[in-house]
C-alpha cells in the first residue's frame, strides 16, 4: 500500500496556489469593472478567463501561462477539482432559491419554455452533426454518436450561469426568474439523461428501450426519493444538531456536507455531482427549520469564493487562437448560429404558444436558456474525455458555450426593462421584501419553558394561539416543550408535556424535552442557545414583590435571553378566550413594528380588528413652549405617518388594521381607556430590554399597562 495516498508534487501544488489567488483576484476586478457598466458580474467573471488563458496572455507571455494554465494532468485535476466544488456550491445556492410551490404555479409557462428550448434544438443539432464534415470526427467515427452528442450539447442550458445572471440582476425571487430556473431544471435533467444514453453508446453498448427507461428511471427515481425519504432524513439530521450539537456553524458544516453526500450519490448513479447538489439545495428549501443565516453564509462562500474561480476557470479553457483556421472558424460561427436559434426560437414557440407568454417575456426565456456556460463546457469535457469529440471539436463546443454565455446576460437585461410585473407579483415581492427584516415571518424555532402544574395555565391557551397562528403563516414551526424538573418528577413532567402538546399544540413538529436539575433558569438559557429564533415565556401570576415585573425566574430568562422573547401576562383569560380585537400601542420604533407584526400574525385570517394607536403627549410645562401648538400639530403629523406605515404593513399581510392617533396627558391611561372602552381582548407592546441590567426594567408606562390592563398583554422585546 506504500505510495497509495501521496501528496501531489510540491510544485503542482504551488501553481494551484497561485491559479486560484490570480483567477479570483482577475474574476473579482473583472465582475466588478462589468457591474460598473451595468453588465452581470458574471460577464466579468468568464472574460477574465479569456483574458488569463492562452488566448491572450498566457498565449502572448509564455512564462506567465507556466502559472496559470495547467500544463500536466495533476495541475488539470487540481483546478477542476477547485471549479467542481465552485460549481456545486453554486448549484446548492440555485437549489436553496428554488420554490417549488411558486413553480408549480408557474407549471404552464415553465413547461412551454422546457419543452420548445429542447424540442428544436435537439433536431437542429442531430441535423448539425450529421452535416459537420468528417473531419471534424474522432479516429472512431461514429457519426449516430457525435450527433447525439451534439443535438445534446446544444440541448441543455447552464442552470449555474442562469441562476448567477438572476442574482446579479435580482431576479431570482420573480416569477420569471422561478419559471426560467424550472425550464432549466427540465431541459438539464433531460439532456443528462440523453447524455447517460449517449454516453453508453460510446462505451458499445446498444441503443434500446430498456437502456433508456433505465436512464430515465435513475433520475426520476433520485429526485423522488430524495423529496420524500430524503427530505425526512435531512430533517431529523438539521433537528438533532440544532438540538444537540453546541458548536459555533454547526448548520453551515451540516448544509455542505449534505452538499457532499448527494453529490456523491449523483455522481456514483452516473447523472453527475452538480445535479446531486442542485436536488439537495431544492429539499432543503423546503425544510422551513433551516435558518436564513445559514443561507447567507452559503452565498457568501459560494459567490464571494468559488463562483468567480469556476466561471473564470471556464474562460481559462477558451483558446481562440486554435480557431483561426478558415474552417475551423466557419464551423464555430454556424455551430454558435445554430446553437442560438435553435434554443431562442424555440423557447421562444414553445413560451408563447403553451406557456402564453407575451413578447418580450419570451424573449428573456430565451435569453436565459441559450446559456451553456458551465454545463456546456463540463459536456464537452466528457465528449473529449470519452473520445466522442477530437481537440478541434472541444474547442468548439466551449467557444460556443462561452459565447452564449456572454450574450445571454445582455438580452435578459435589455429586455426585462420591457416586462412589467402584475400586481399579484408585486404584492407578493413587498411582503417577502418586508418578511426579510420581521421577526415573526423568520421564527423557525420556538422554546417554550413550562412548569409542571395540574391544569393549563391562562397563558398558554394564548401561546398556543400564537404558534397555530404562526405555523400557519410562514410554514411549520419547531416548537420545542420544556421542564426542568427533579429526578423524582420526571415521570410526572413528560406525561404533563405529552398531554398539553395533545390538548393545545397542533404542529405535527414538537419536541418534549425534560431535563433534570436544579439551576432552572441557567438551564432554560442554556438550551435556548441552540439556534432557537425565539423563547415564549408565559407569566399568567401577577407579583407582589416590588422588585420583579413578573416573576424572579421570568425576568432573569427575559433579561439574559439569547434571543427574542414574546412575553404573555394572560392571568384575566376566559376560557373561550380569541384575539378579536387587538390594540397595539405606537410610539414610531422598531419595537412597535415588531408588536405590529405579531398583532398581524394572530389575526391573518382577515375577521379581527387591530388597532394600531399612538398617543401624542400634550405639553405640561408651566413654561407653555409651545403656545403656539406648532409642535403638538408636527407630532401629531409624524405619528398619524407611523401608524400609517403600520396599517400599510398590515394590509400587505392581509389584515385591515385601523390606524388612529390620539392626543393626552399619559399615553398609558389613554391606551387603557381605550383597551376599556372597545373591549379590547388583547394588547401587543413592543419593548426593549435594557442589557446587563440587576433587575427587569420594561418603563414605568409598559409597567402600568402590564398592571392595569383589563385583558391579556403580549410584550415583545426583539
Amino acid at each position: 500500500m506504500d505510495g497509495v495516498f501521496t501528496a501531489a508534487p510540491h510544485h503542482d501544488v504551488l501553481v494551484l496556489l497561485v491559479q486560484v489567488a490570480v483567477l479570483l483576484f482577475t474574476a473579482r476586478i473583472m465582475g466588478e469593472i462589468a457591474q460598473r457598466l451595468g453588465q452581470p458580474t458574471v460577464v466579468g467573471e468568464i472574460l477574465a478567463g479569456i483574458i488569463l488563458g492562452p488566448s491572450l496572455l498566457s498565449g502572448l507571455i509564455p512564462a506567465l501561462g507556466e502559472w496559470i494554465v495547467p500544463h500536466n494532468a495533476t495541475q488539470g485535476y487540481l483546478l477542476e477539482l477547485v471549479s467542481l466544488i465552485g460549481v456545486m456550491f453554486l448549484l446548492l445556492i440555485t437549489g436553496l432559491e428554488t420554490d417549488l410551490a411558486l413553480i408549480r404555479r408557474q407549471a404552464r409557462s415553465a413547461l412551454g419554455i422546457a419543452l420548445g428550448g429542447l424540442i428544436l434544438p435537439l433536431i437542429l443539432g442531430f441535423i448539425l452533426g450529421q452535416l459537420i464534415p468528417d473531419s471534424m470526427l474522432n479516429a472512431s467515427g461514429d457519426r449516430l454518436v457525435f450527433s447525439l452528442f451534439i443535438a445534446t450539447a446544444l440541448a441543455i442550458s447552464a442552470i449555474p450561469v442562469v441562476a448567477k445572471v438572476l442574482m446579479d440582476l435580482k431576479l431570482t425571487r420573480r416569477d420569471i426568474g422561478q419559471s426560467i430556473i424550472a425550464a432549466a431544471m427540465i431541459d438539464d435533467t433531460t439532456g443528462w439523461i440523453i447524455l447517460s444514453v449517449v454516453i453508453g453508446l460510446a462505451g458499445g453498448a446498444a441503443v434500446s428501450v430498456g437502456g433508456i427507461a433505465q436512464s430515465v428511471f435513475t433520475v426520476l427515481a433520485f429526485m423522488g426519493l430524495s423529496l420524500t425519504v430524503g427530505r425526512w432524513l435531512i430533517s431529523r439530521a438539521l433537528s438533532f444538531t440544532q438540538q444537540n450539537i453546541l458548536m459555533r456553524d454547526k448548520v453551515l458544516s451540516l448544509v455542505v456536507l449534505l452538499m457532499f453526500i448527494w453529490g456523491a450519490i449523483g455522481q456514483w448513479l452516473g447523472i453527475e455531482a452538480l445535479l446531486g447538489a442542485f436536488v439537495v439545495g431544492i429539499v432543503l428549501s423546503q425544510i422551513p427549520q433551516l435558518n436564513p443565516d445559514v443561507i447567507h453564509k452559503l452565498e457568501s462562500i459560494a459567490l464571494g469564493i468559488f463562483a468567480p474561480v469556476f466561471f473564470a476557470v471556464a474562460g481559462l479553457k477558451v483558446d481562440i487562437g486554435r480557431l483561426f483556421d478558415p474552417e475551423l472558424l466557419l464551423i464555430t460561427v454556424i455551430v454558435i448560429v445554430f446553437a442560438i436559434v435553435s434554443k431562442m426560437l424555440g423557447v421562444y414557440i414553445g413560451a408563447r404558444t403553451i406557456g402564453g407568454s407575451d413578447h418580450w417575456t419570451a424573449i428573456f426565456f430565451g435569453a436565459g436558456l441559450n446559456a451553456r456556460g458551465s454545463i456546456g463546457i463540463i459536456v464537452a469535457n466528457i465528449g473529449l474525455s470519452l473520445g466522442i469529440l477530437n481537440q478541434d471539436m472541444f474547442s468548439v463546443i466551449v467557444v460556443m458555450a462561452v459565447v452564449t454565455s456572454l450574450m445571454s446576460p445582455s438580452i435578459m437585461k435589455w429586455t426585462i426593462r420591457h416586462i412589467k410585473p402584475q400586481q399579484e407579483e408585486i404584492d407578493r415581492l413587498r411582503r417577502e421584501e418586508l418578511n426579510q427584516g420581521s421577526l415573526i415571518a423568520n421564527v423557525r424555532r420556538v422554546l417554550l419553558p413550562l412548569r409542571v402544574r395540574e391544569d393549563s395555565s391562562p397563558s398558554q391557551l394564548i401561546e398556543a394561539r400564537i404558534l397555530d397562528q404562526m405555523s400557519s403563516g410562514n410554514g411549520s414551526v419547531a416548537l420545542t416543550l420544556m421542564t426542568v424538573c427533579s429526578a423524582e418528577d420526571r415521570a410526572r413532567s413528560a406525561a404533563f408535556l405529552d398531554r398539553l402538546a395533545a390538548e393545545l399544540f397542533t404542529s405535527e413538529n414538537v419536541t418534549k424535552k425534560v431535563v433534570v436539575g436544579d439551576r432552572i433558569g441557567d438551564m432554560i438559557l442554556d438550551e435556548a442557545r441552540r439556534d432557537y429564533d425565539l423563547m415564549i415565556l408565559g407569566a399568567s401570576e401577577g407579583s407582589r414583590d416590588r422588585d420583579v415585573v413578573f416573576n424572579p425566574l421570568v425576568d432573569f430568562l427575559v433579561r439574559m435571553a439569547p434571543c427574542p422573547t414574546l412575553l404573555v401576562q394572560g392571568q384575566r383569560t376566559p376560557a373561550d378566550w380569541s384575539p378579536d380585537r387587538v390594540l397595539v400601542p405606537s410610539n414610531g420604533s422598531l419595537a412597535s413594528r415588531r408588536a405590529a407584526e405579531v398583532a398581524f400574525a394572530l389575526s391573518d385570517n382577515g375577521d379581527r380588528e387591530v388597532t394600531i394607536l399612538q398617543v401624542v403627549e400634550e405639553e405640561r410645562s408651566d413654561y407653555l413652549l409651545d403656545s403656539s401648538g406648532a409642535l403638538l400639530e408636527r407630532q401629531k403629523r409624524n405619528a398619524q405617518e407611523s401608524v400609517e406605515k403600520l396599517r400599510e404593513l398590515g394590509a400587505l399581510r392581509g389584515v385591515p388594521a385601523t390606524a388612529e392617533v390620539a392626543v393626552g396627558d399619559a399615553p398609558e391611561a389613554v391606551i387603557l381607556q381605550t383597551a376599556r372602552e372597545r373591549g379590547v381582548d388583547l394588547i401587543v407592546l413592543g419593548t426593549n430590554v435594557a442589557v446587563g441590567s440587576e433587575r427587569l426594567y420594561l418603563g414605568p408606562r409598559v409597567e402600568r399597562i402590564l398592571s392595569n390592563a383589563p385583558c391579556p398583554v403580549i410584550v415583545v422585546n426583539a
